[in-house]
């Protein structure tokens, strides 16, 4: 014989509460941005816009690409950062290479002059950061070492 139930019979139960669900739609649309993309990165390469470089490079938002006259970290000088003071950028990406160094901060001073941002970071990390930033419509300057 079954114990008792504390509902009585069956009938009398109550019935578990039911789930509402709910339908969200979301439409995805491409980001569309007219700066200039960085499509790829290897050893020894950078694509941007699908024209493969094989040497440092800076790279802006704004239409800027140019080759950057130091192939190594170690090749570096306050006069390379000197350089990128006179880009006006908002923000300067240092892509430092293969592995994340940064500069003496002495060589910094005339970013620091004219308020301009650098955050430094290996070379593939800045290139990724790069297109954020530019897609979302920043002036921003990305200088790349491939070694």
């Amino acid at each position: 014989m079954s114990p008792p139930s504390l509902y009585g019979d069956s009938s009398h139960r109550p019935r578990p509460a039911r789930r509402l669900r709910t339908l969200s739609i979301m439409k995805f649309q491409a980001d569309k941005s007219d700066a200039q993309t960085i499509t790829g990165y290897g050893p020894g390469w950078i694509a941007v816009d699908k024209q493969n470089h094989e040497t440092s490079l800076l790279v802006g938002a704004r239409g800027l690409l140019t080759e950057w006259n130091c192939a190594r970290f170690e090749d570096l000088t306050a006069e390379h950062f000197e350089e990128l003071a006179k880009l006006d950028a908002e923000v300067v990406l240092f892509g430092s290479g293969s592995k994340n160094r940064f500069p003496p901060v002495a060589w910094l001073k005339p970013l620091i002059a004219k308020r301009i941002g650098l955050e430094s970071m290996d070379t593939a990390s800045a290139c990724r950061t790069y297109n954020v930033l530019a897609s979302e419509g920043r002036n921003v300057v990305a200088a790349l070492l491939l070694a």
